[in-house]
Order: structure tokens, then C-alpha cells, then sequence
């Protein structure tokens, strides 16, 4: 069978007429059966879609022929089957949120560092390097040494940047992230406040674990990636991890073993902060999911979906 191609891209551009992008980038998926999101704004573009090779090749093509977006670059993996329900082509404020005004990728940014380049800035005694990643995704994986900010959300970067570093005290910061958007923009952010010399892995972990070999890798865990494969590998290859419905924090086998894992509605990660109305709520989802199930219906994906209004 036929693996499905998933193609992550993203790219900061001036866009001022996106809006206009959006009906025609949505149809050009749709006709060609490619599930996924992407996200326009007037920063750029940024998403990750799924399907056939053939498919996925007239989708970057179509993006490709406007000419902001001609020389984009993406990265590919494989799955066994497509890791999205829908496609959904959204407009934004922007393609990866900060929330910090002024902060221009295309005009100010960090150093890339290509992966064969990236082990040596960790064993760097003089480089800070900082996974830039939610703590949910740096528990599962991170590169040996690096800093985990602890935070929940990408808005708290900048403030955890600006309590934790001064730039006349760091030599130098070299920051990741998984496919190289958040940290392209947190380099951004650091230059703006007068750090000096600040890289940023060129194409994310996710390029990293494509290149580097196993035997050379400085990679220790999965990759947290934001599908229905939940996490992937050296190589590439899906992880073993799933994923709780409840909290949406990727889970272990142990984590599955719990008594507090319940399936669609909670895990160890979640059970203890859910409220009542929450956990109803999700028991019914789950409910309504299994009773689908049984009678060979489809509760969730594009079948589902052309069934009810388009939300664009």
C-alpha cells in the first residue's frame, strides 16, 4: 500500500492580499483529496498537509506558482495512514503566535545552522541552546543539554527569554523548535533585544532526525508532531506514543496502564484538574464516538464533514 506523503512548510513573506489565496489554496487541496491545516496571514504561510504523492506535488506546485511563496522550502515524512481528519485553510493573525508586535522574521533573524552542523553547537560549553517547544512536547524528547523553558504556550517564550538571559552576560544562544517556525521567530525576538550571536537549526528537529543517523544523533525521545501520528523518530518513522483526547498531552503506554486513563476523556496528565462539566462532556463524545463506530458510521473526517457547512 501506498504510504501517505505529509508535507510541513512554512514561510515568512509580506503577504498583504492573503485573504485572497485562501478559496483558491483550499479548493486546489480539496480536489486533490490532501487533508491537513494551513495557516495564512500577512506574516507568511505555515501548515502541514497529508496525502498522495501525486497529490501533495499539485498542492506545493499551486502554492509555489505565487510568487512570494516560489522558492518554498518543506519537509516530508511518511505515514500509514493520513494522520488528519479535514482540511482547513485558515486566516490569522499570524502564521505562529507570539504575540509580540514588530517582530519581522524577514528583516531580523538568527544564524542557521544546518543539522550536520547542530551536534557541535551542543557540546558548545559556550552556547545556551533552548528548545523553544511547549513542555509537553519537550517530555517526550529534547537534544541532550538543551534548556526546557517549562512553558505551556509559545507567548510565554518572550518573557521566559527576557527573565532567564541578559545579552551582555550570554555569549551566545543557538534555539529549536520542530520544523524551524517558533524558533526562526524567537531568534528574531532575541536579536531585537540585543543578543548578539543567536542560531536556529535550519529545518527543525524534524529535518535533524531526517538527516543525522542514528549513531551520530544527540536526539534522546520522540519528536511531538501535531497530527494523529503524535509523535515520530530517528528516521522518521511514527512513534509509539498516543494521545489523550481529554488534554491533548501525548501518552505512554504506562500512561494508558493508569487507572486514571480513561479512553476520550482523561489521562494521569489531566484526570486530577479536569472539572465535572468537562469530563461529561468528553464521556459523551466518547459515547457517541463508539456508538458510530457500531453501526459503521463515520463520526469524525472529510466524509463527516461534507455532511455539514463549510466553515470558509
Amino acid at each position: 500500500m501506498e504510504k501517505i506523503v505529509v508535507a510541513a512548510l512554512y514561510k515568512f513573506v509580506e503577504l498583504p492580499d492573503f485573504e485572497k489565496l485562501q478559496p483558491k489554496i483550499r479548493q486546489v487541496c480539496l480536489d486533490n483529496q490532501i487533508r491537513g491545516t494551513l495557516l495564512l496571514a500577512q506574516e507568511g504561510i505555515n501548515g502541514t498537509i497529508a496525502g498522495s504523492r501525486e497529490g501533495i506535488d499539485t498542492v506545493l506546485a499551486h502554492i509555489r506558482s505565487h510568487e512570494p511563496f516560489a522558492d518554498l522550502e518543506h519537509k516530508e515524512s511518511f505515514a500509514s495512514k493520513n494522520p488528519f481528519y479535514r482540511m482547513k485553510v485558515r486566516l490569522k493573525k499570524e502564521i505562529v503566535t507570539m504575540g509580540v508586535e514588530d517582530v519581522d522574521p524577514t528583516n531580523l533573524v538568527g544564524t542557521y545552522v544546518e543539522p550536520e552542523d547542530w551536534n557541535a553547537l551542543l557540546q558548545d560549553p559556550n552556547v545556551v541552546v533552548i528548545d523553544t517547544r511547549n513542555s509537553y512536547e519537550v517530555n517526550i524528547g529534547t537534544f541532550k543539554g538543551a534548556l526546557n523553558p517549562r512553558i505551556t504556550t509559545f507567548r510565554e517564550f518572550p518573557q521566559y527569554l527576557k527573565e532567564n538571559f541578559k545579552p551582555e552576560e550570554t555569549p551566545a544562544v543557538a534555539m529549536f523548535c520542530t520544523g524551524g517556525i517558533r524558533c526562526e521567530k524567537s531568534t528574531s525576538y532575541a536579536k531585537s533585544l540585543g543578543f548578539k550571536t543567536v542560531y536556529h537549526l535550519k529545518g527543525g528537529i524534524l529535518k535533524y532526525l531526517e538527516r543525522i543517523p542514528q549513531e551520530k544523533s544527540l536526539w534522546e525521545g520522540d519528536c511531538f508532531v501535531f497530527d494523529n501520528r503524535v509523535a515520530v523518530t530517528q528516521g522518521l518513522e511514527e512513534g509509539s506514543y498516543d494521545q489523550c483526547f481529554g488534554c491533548r498531552h501525548p501518552i505512554s503506554k504506562a500512561d494508558i496502564a493508569s487507572e486514571y486513563y480513561i479512553k476520550g476523556v482523561s489521562c494521569p496528565h489531566c484526570y486530577h484538574t479536569q472539572t465535572a462539566k468537562t469530563r461529561r462532556r468528553a464521556y459523551e463524545r466518547q459515547k457517541q464516538i463508539e456508538l458510530a463506530k457500531s453501526r459503521h458510521e463515520i463520526h469524525v473526517g472529510m466524509d463527516a464533514q461534507k455532511k455539514q457547512p463549510s466553515a470558509f
